[in-house]
C-alpha cells in the first residue's frame, strides 16, 4: 500500500512547515471529531491502577460509548476487547478498528494495534490519527523506515500537524538522523510554541550528542510552560549537571521530585550531585533566563523565514534534508560523575 521510502528521503522540511502555515491551511481532507485521547505519558509515569474487568467485554452487541468509557477509565485491555466486538458488527467504521488500535497499544499489544490501524487504514487510507499512531506502533516494533513511509503521507497531506512532526523527529532520531530529527522538532515548535514534548525530546536529542549547553534553552522552556512533568525538570538537571551547573541541576532534581516523589532517577541524581560544587570555570546560569530566550528564538524562526515562505509558496516542495537547530557544542566540563541517563521521549 506504500511505496517503501529511502530513510533519509523526507519530502516534507521544516521549511515546508513554515510555508503552509503562511500560505494556507491543510490540503488533506477534512476530519471527522477527534477521537483520540492523550498519547501515553513519560515512563516515569506511574500506570494507572488496574480496573476490574466487567462483563461488557463479552457482550458482542456492545456500544461505543461503553466502549470508549473503558479506555478513558484506563482499562484498555477491556476497551480492546470491546471494539472488537463492535468493528465486527461496524465493519466499514474507521473509529471503532481505530480505537481498537489505540487500545490495544496502551494494552501492549502492538501486532493487534497495528493490524487495527491497518484496517481502519484500508477503509480510509488518508485516516491522520490511525497513520501516526500506526507509526508510533511501528516505532516500538523497531520499523523505524515503515513508521518514516507512515508518517510522511500524514505530512504530505498536511504539512500543518505538529503531531506528526514531533513523531517525525523520533523516527528520524531512531534512524540516527539528529540533524533531521532537530528539524522536525523545531517543525513542530514552529507550529505550536506551547509544544512541550518536542522541547523536551529536542533537549534529549541534544544532550545525546553532547551538546549540554544548546539543551538548555528547550529544556528550561518546557519547564516554564509545564512546571508539573517531574521528567521535564529530571532532563533540564542533567543538562545542567552535565554542563557543569551542578548547584543549579540539583535544584531541577529536587524540582523533579517534589513533583514525583516516586522518581527514582531523580532521587539517585540528586543523591550523586548532593555536595558538590559547579565545575570551575562554569559562567552562572539563569534558568528563566534561558527559558525566556528560547522563547524568543521561535519567534526568530518564524519571523526570520518570513521572505522565505512567501517565496517557497510560489515554487516547487523544497529539497528534503533541511538542516535542524542545534547550533554549537559550547558545554561546559562534563561532570567528573557522570550523570544517569534522561528520561525517554514523549511518543
Amino acid at each position: 500500500m506504500y511505496a517503501h521510502s529511502q530513510p533519509r528521503a523526507v519530502a516534507i522540511t521544516a521549511m515546508a512547515i513554515l510555508c503552509a502555515a503562511a500560505c494556507g491551511g491543510s490540503r488533506g481532507t477534512a476530519r471527522t471529531v477527534d477521537r483520540d485521547a492523550a498519547s501515553p505519558g513519560p515512563v516515569a509515569t506511574p500506570a494507572p491502577a488496574p480496573v476490574a474487568s466487567t462483563s461488557a467485554t463479552a457482550d458482542p452487541n456492545v456500544s461505543y460509548a461503553t466502549a470508549e468509557s473503558a479506555y478513558t477509565t484506563h482499562r484498555y485491555a477491556d476497551a480492546e476487547a470491546m471494539f472488537s466486538n463492535y468493528a465486527a458488527r461496524h465493519p466499514q467504521n474507521v473509529w471503532g478498528h481505530y480505537m481498537r488500535g489505540l487500545s490495544a497499544w496502551k494494552a501492549g499489544q502492538l501486532d493487534t494495534a497495528r493490524a487495527a490501524f491497518e484496517t481502519a487504514l484500508a477503509i480510509d487510507p488518508g485516516h491522520t490519527k490511525s497513520l501516526i499512531n500506526l507509526s508510533r506502533v511501528l516505532l516500538e516494533q523497531r520499523r523505524p523506515n515503515d513508521a518514516l513511509d507512515r508518517i510522511n503521507v500524514v505530512l504530505a497531506a498536511d504539512s500543518t500537524s505538529g503531531e506528526a512532526w514531533r513523531v517525525l523527529g523520533r523516527v528520524q532520531s531512531s534512524l540516527g538522523h539528529r540533524t533531521d530529527a532537530l528539524s522536525a522538532y523545531r517543525a513542530a515548535i514552529a507550529l505550536d510554541s506551547t509544544d512541550v514534548w518536542s522541547m523536551n525530546n529536542m533537549g534529549l536529542l541534544l544532550i545525546g550528542a553532547g551538546q549540554y549547553t544548546d539543551a538548555l534553552g528547550p529544556l528550561a522552556r518546557a519547564v516554564q510552560l509545564d512546571s508539573g512533568v517531574s521528567v521535564f525538570h529530571n532532563n533540564l538537571g542533567i543538562a545542567l549537571e552535565r554542563s557543569g551547573h551542578v548547584t543549579a541541576a540539583a535544584g531541577a532534581y529536587q524540582d523533579a521530585l517534589s513533583t514525583d516523589s516516586t522518581y527514582t532517577k531523580a532521587r539517585v541524581s540528586l543523591a550523586r550531585v548532593t555536595g558538590r560544587q559547579d565545575t570551575p570555570g562554569a559562567e552562572p546560569v539563569d534558568v528563566v533566563a534561558l527559558g525566556t530566550q528560547f522563547a524568543a528564538q521561535i519567534n526568530d524562526w518564524r519571523a526570520g523565514h518570513d521572505a522565505e515562505t512567501t517565496a517557497a509558496c510560489d515554487s516547487t516542495t523544497p529539497a528534503a534534508g533541511a538542516s535542524g537547530s542545534g547550533g554549537n557544542n559550547s558545554a561546559g566540563q562534563a561532570s567528573t560523575n557522570k550523570p544517569a541517563d534522561p528520561a525517554a521521549p514523549k511518543p
